[in-house]
């Protein structure tokens, strides 16, 4: 609790870690990770760790120093350097000499500061803003960024050498939202200290399982403290009841909004389709084989019965591959052994004298298929909810189909 860490994922413990293994260096370390997820507390930690603990340690915002005092503030400068410089000054570099330097958003530099800040990394010389004399430091650099740094390479906002010169050592900071219980630790901690802070009664606030699973599923765009802002907020608003529950939650930003609902549900649909369209595949093809079979014993029968007065008939066998399909059978040993009967051809060939040496023309699955479709559609007069349901298929499956087999214009 030294530095305020809470929690166990894997990947805060290795980024942790990492620290702890670098402090003992000199080398260069570049934290990355989003806004709010404390990256702050790395730089720390390495110092404290350091031989140069004793010494001085610096934060500085780079984001929060104008571009035209940025160079002076690092690097210090002359008296009279500029309008108002009435007076020399030191600079960072300067003034954490054999210390710690963490620069926080260093991706936030003019292309000019970087230049510099590259040649101290590489010599450790420096000069200040109007002067020619070149000074020497030893200076730890810690750096820590939240924007896509190879995304700035490319846009030639962020030097390329620089970034090589500081990522000698990269640590990951992990965003909230993946770091599952430890969202619920971190609000028990915030819940506690503010109730300390603030007088609060001592019962502090508390969620409730459902409301626990709900913040471990929210995505939490401002990571820790978005958290921490949000648990002081209940802390202090809810005196009647200090348990916090899913209909409490619906009236503070950890909701779902109707947009995120809406894609949560798409792509879940997604997943879905993806998990089942083989089993749905297979499906379809046993209901047309079944289907097969039972029309392929009514045509037998039909064809007995107009045989019967001929001693030298001969009935229309039922293929072997048809009547020994089972549920172990995949769509590749089906498409290999299947064939169609056309209900036309058979007819007419019963009516003729040569009836009993007609021959099987083989229809393809995709074939077959799409004519159990388009008959399901026939009979439910176009209406595709009723012919999915009689196909024992989904509607979306349905109309991936007809698009598929270029049905859905003309049905």
């Amino acid at each position: 609790m030294r530095y305020g860490i809470v929690g166990n994922c894997d990947a805060l413990n290795h980024a942790l870690y990492t620290a702890l293994q670098v402090a003992a260096t000199d080398l260069s370390v570049l934290i990355t990770g989003e806004s709010g997820v404390g990256k702050e507390i790395i730089p720390r930690v390495i110092h404290d760790h350091s031989d140069r603990s004793s010494k001085k340690y610096f934060a500085i915002n780079c984001g929060s120093i104008p571009e035209g005092t940025i160079d002076s503030e690092l690097f210090g400068h002359e008296k009279g350097a500029f309008t108002g410089a009435v007076a020399e000054h030191e600079g960072y570099f300067g003034a954490a000499n054999f210390g710690t330097l963490f620069l926080d958003e260093v991706g936030e530099l003019p292309l000019s500061t970087q230049a510099r800040l590259l040649r101290v990394l590489e010599t450790g010389e420096y000069i200040r803003v109007g002067s020619s004399e070149v000074r020497k430091t030893d200076v730890r650099i810690v750096a820590a960024t939240n924007v896509n740094i190879q995304a700035a390479i490319r846009d030639r906002k962020f030097r390329e050498d620089l970034f090589y010169r500081l990522n000698t050592i990269p640590i990951k900071m992990p965003p909230l939202r993946e770091r599952g219980d430890d969202i619920i630790l971190l609000f028990k901690k915030f819940a506690m200290e503010t109730a300390r802070k603030y007088g609060v009664p001592d019962d502090y606030l508390r969620l409730s399982p459902e409301a626990e699973e709900i913040m471990k599923r929210y995505k939490w765009p401002g990571n820790i403290r978005q958290l921490k802002n949000l648990t002081e907020q209940m802390s202090i608003l809810m005196r009647d009841s200090r348990v916090v529950t899913p209909e409490i939650l619906s009236s503070y930003e950890v909701w779902p909004t109707t947009e995120e609902r809406a894609l949560a549900v798409r792509e879940e649909d997604s997943r879905a389709e993806d998990r089942h369209s083989y089993q749905q595949e297979r499906q379809i093809i046993f209901q047309m084989l079944n289907a097969l079979h039972q029309e392929i014993s009514d045509l037998r029968q039909r064809l007995d019965s107009d045989n019967d007065v001929s001693p030298s008939k001969r009935s229309v066998p039922i293929p072997s591959s048809v009547s020994s399909i089972s549920d172990n059978t995949t769509p590749a040993d089906s498409r290999e052994h299947l064939t169609i009967i056309s209900h036309h051809d058979v007819s007419e060939r019963a009516n003729a004298a040569y009836a009993e040496e007609y021959v099987e023309e083989p229809l393809s699955i995709d074939e077959q298929e799409k004519k159990l479709i388009i008959r399901a559609l026939e009979r439910s007069h176009g209406k595709r909810k009723k012919a999915a349901e009689e196909l024992h298929i989904s509607e979306r499956t349905l109309y991936r189909k007809l698009k598929e087999y270029g049905l859905d214009d003309k049905i």
